[in-house]
């Protein structure tokens, strides 16, 4: 798994990167939780994600958001950060001029930039996101979202409340012309720690019906 360094907005981004072996592979970027309590981009939730992908044939990019592990720069409340997943995703289409599909995946803070980034990004052809803080940030930049995805969420987590998650959903899929799938998984707190097998199959289904 090459370690790779990409030109972001404020110096270099330290990414880890699996170059799938099919002809013209879709890509898939993948991106942590929230620098400031830990997140990184070997966070267990983010790696089970970059695995799932992998392993189905995707060119799969994980990186560390500015001013984490060797990624240059300083934390920018969210805005400095879509703009490294930007670049991140800039990078792999650069690399993979030719890939017949573009996903996105995140955990908890990297999913509300993966959603952000959605918006701003027609290529992306569809989402992951898992426990996306609903109750932290707002989403309604999400009008409407422009693709089909997949919600995974604990019903024990204590910092995203999963009722949050659930109204998040439902409001997602009353929109014409997607279908948001939302998937809870019992017993699982925030970091999926007993569940993250569950998360990797939950994901690993969802892209088989989205025909990959």
């Amino acid at each position: 798994m090459p370690e790779v360094i990409i030109n972001g907005p404020e110096g270099r981004l330290e990414g880890r990167y699996h170059h799938g072996t099919a002809k013209n592979a879709p890509i898939a970027l993948i991106l942590h939780p929230h620098p400031q309590h830990g997140g990184t981009m070997n966070n267990k939730v983010a790696y089970t994600l970059f695995q799932t992908f992998k392993a189905r044939g995707f060119s799969v990019l994980r990186f560390n958001f500015r001013g984490v592990g060797r990624s240059q720069g300083s934390f920018d409340n969210g805005q400095g950060e879509l703009s490294d997943a930007a670049s991140a995703l800039d990078w792999m289409q650069n690399y993979n001029p030719n890939a017949t599909g573009c996903w996105i995946a995140g955990f908890s803070f990297g999913a509300w930039i993966a959603m952000q980034l959605l918006m701003r990004r027609p290529e992306i052809d569809g989402f992951i996101s898992v426990a996306p803080p609903a109750n932290m940030y707002d989403f309604t930049f999400l009008a409407p979202c422009p693709s089909s995805g997949l919600i995974i969420h604990g019903d024990r987590d204590d910092i995203v409340s999963p009722d949050s998650v659930t109204k998040l959903a439902a409001k997602l899929n009353s929109q014409k012309g997607i279908t948001i799938e939302h998937k809870v998984v019992p017993g699982a707190d925030h970091f999926f720690g007993q569940q993250l097998e569950t998360v990797a199959t939950l994901s690993d289904d969802y892209l088989t019906r989205a025909g990959l």
